[in-house]
């Protein structure tokens, strides 16, 4: 099974012990909203350090299931976990992106970085560098001053994805990310995804409306639709832009556009 390189989170001491991906999970359940069921028994675990994609129709419970493991929603029935505990609600160590990049408009893009570490109480000397260093990383640096609403869609996107790894999550769950992106925005922001996973050991459920993109972003692919999870399929070529047009991704990408098409 396919699991991202991984390495310390950053602003923890290079001496302490590596902190690991949290391992997710549904255990038979019923998701949605009281009244408002979207997803009924569903079984799901996403192994410590593995990206994740969903797919699935408009309004098949994509986000219901990201806004559960983010704590955000309880499970009507069953159960959700991380490491085998309740998920009882949102914590630090899960960090939720939306499409929306959700930066707030009155701090800078430096500011905006820094917020989870200021949540963590890290001191003001070693979130600011942190900061620099998680702006540099998605291209940046030289806009940390900026408001949000001075930079570009794309732009504003990197900010968030630094804020969301900069905290060094156990958990990151994205929310169509880049959806609202033009074609070359978009690729260029999963390149970078990829890129900065490296460097950590996080765990990643991402949602999508894309084929494409989940089946070259994710280690397996969730497909959902007709309030169920229909399955799970495991990617041959992970993060391999070449092997778009590979037997076995061609293959795969037939399977799912008619499981979602009958589903």
């Amino acid at each position: 099974m396919n699991a991202l390189p991984r390495t310390p989170a950053p602003h923890r001491p290079a001496a302490g012990p590596p902190t690991p991906g949290a391992r997710l999970a549904l255990e038979g359940a019923t998701l949605g909203r009281p009244g408002h069921p979207a997803l009924h028994g569903v079984s799901l675990e996403v192994p410590a350090g593995q990206l994740l994609t969903v797919v699935g129709p408009s309004g098949c419970g994509k986000s219901t299931l990201l806004r559960t493991f983010a704590g955000l929603l309880a499970p009507l029935g069953g159960r959700a976990t991380a490491d085998g505990e309740p998920v009882t609600g949102p914590a630090a160590d899960r960090a939720l992106v939306f499409q929306e990049d959700a930066l707030l408009p009155w701090r800078t893009l430096r500011g905006n970085v820094e917020l989870p570490l200021a949540v963590q109480k890290v001191t003001r000397t070693q979130r600011r560098a942190e900061a620099a260093r998680w702006l540099g990383r998605v291209g940046l640096g030289e806009w940390a001053g900026q408001l949000p609403h001075r930079v570009s869609g794309g732009q504003r996107q990197r900010a968030q994805l630094a804020r969301a790894l900069a905290g060094a999550p156990r958990a990151v769950l994205m929310d169509e990310p880049f959806g609202a992106l033009d074609v070359q925005t978009r690729a260029g922001m999963q390149d970078l995804l990829v890129e900065v996973l490296r460097d950590t050991r996080a765990t990643v459920v991402f949602v999508t409306h894309d084929v494409d993109e989940a089946l070259f972003l994710g280690d397996r692919v969730a497909l959902l639709g007709e309030g169920a999870l229909l399955g799970t399929r495991e990617v041959p070529h992970p993060r391999d832009r070449t092997a778009r047009e590979a037997a076995a991704t061609r293959a795969l990408r037939r399977e799912v556009l008619g499981a979602l098409t009958t589903g």
